[in-house]
């Protein structure tokens, strides 16, 4: 559907280096990575928005790269909605109708179905400063997929949202996607929001791609030190590797598979880290006796981190078990993980 071959750009200092990337038809697909990473310049150069120095985009195996915007099926949708202040709602949604030539009544049943996937047929007559967060970003999208396009570029649409209208928004993406046939492309810093959305994802940094596929996969398989940190797997540490074992710091760590390279990374998940007041009689073959050094308010769990000679590791325990076992800083604890919970890179 999407075929992004060798592309590279130039904008002032910042640039775009050599992206390939496949996207299937119908597919939701997340660009992901840091703020600053090129995601949005990525995005704005499939809509034709930013000029290419070399490479190729192709949409439908059609080369759209020195196409104009509106000659390529494709709508995008900023995080702040874009709408037309001096229009209500149904103006806004249908304003790019004429514009792409619709037939009058086709244009009528598609804003009337709009409106009904969308919970918009009440707000029609209003204007954009008299709704919600939610509600404008329900209107921009109807906007996008009232000229029924081939693919939807999203750029960040859940991020200026409070919670609620947040999962509100999100779940409106998931059944529009589900009952269409439009490639949905959307960019993100979010990993949360990733996970919930998109089967497949791409990691940007630095106006590169460092790792693309399956979504489970990157997030349980990073390529890379920058992957594993932006997926969560706050505890990331240079190591030597010889046979099934790794060594980092002081300490050495029981792995499940024995690595092709003799250098590199171990990454583990903080949620995979048990703590306990007593060594664990159990399978996890890593388990180290460290000191307390802080305790992190994450909301419904706490961030604790455990200094164990000279590394310290990051471990998420709910807030129950951090009182029922009375951890507080400078309290002494084990810690304990699975082999298999120990990725290298």
């Amino acid at each position: 559907m999407i075929k992004i071959k060798d592309l590279n750009i130039h904008l002032g200092e910042f640039n775009l280096h050599d992206i390939n990337l496949s996207i299937e038809k119908n597919q939701f697909f997340v660009l992901m990575g840091p703020t600053g990473a090129g995601k949005t310049v990525l995005l704005e150069a499939i809509a034709g928005l930013v000029s290419v120095k070399s490479g190729r985009i192709f949409i439908e195996d059609r080369d759209v790269t020195m196409l104009p915007p509106e000659k390529r099926g494709v709508s995008i949708v900023y995080q702040d909605y874009a709408l037309f202040p001096h229009l209500n709602v149904e103006r806004n949604v249908t304003y790019g109708a004429v514009f792409h030539k619709i037939d009058k009544d086709q244009a009528a049943k598609r804003l009337d179905w709009l409106a009904s996937q969308l919970n918009l047929s009440h707000l029609l007559r209003r204007h954009p400063i008299t709704l919600s967060g939610g509600e404008l970003q329900r209107v921009a999208l109807a906007r996008a997929l009232m000229v029924d396009p081939k693919v939807i570029l999203l750029d960040e649409p859940l991020s200026a949202l409070d919670p609620t209208f947040r999962e509100e928004v999100r779940h409106l993406l998931k059944k529009i996607h589900d009952s269409s046939d439009v490639t949905f492309l959307m960019v993100t810093h979010d990993f949360a929001e990733a996970l919930s959305l998109a089967t497949q994802a791409a990691i940007m940094d630095n106006g590169t791609i460092e790792q693309v596929g399956n979504i489970q996969d990157i997030f349980l398989r990073p390529c890379s030190s920058l992957v594993a940190d932006f997926v969560g797997m706050k505890n990331i540490f240079s190591a030597t590797f010889k046979g099934t074992k790794a060594l980092a710091g002081n300490l050495e760590f029981e792995i499940a598979r024995k690595p092709t390279n003799s250098h590199g990374y171990i990454a583990i998940r903080p949620e995979d880290i048990v703590i306990s007041k007593e060594r664990l009689a159990s399978s996890m073959r890593n388990s180290f006796r460290g000191v307390v050094t802080g305790m992190f308010d994450q909301g419904f769990s706490y961030e604790v981190h455990i200094n164990v000679g000279d590394i310290t590791f990051k471990s998420l325990i709910t807030k129950g078990s951090l009182f029922e076992l009375g951890i507080h800083e400078g309290v002494e604890v084990f810690l304990s993980f699975k082999a298999t919970a120990v990725h290298n890179f």
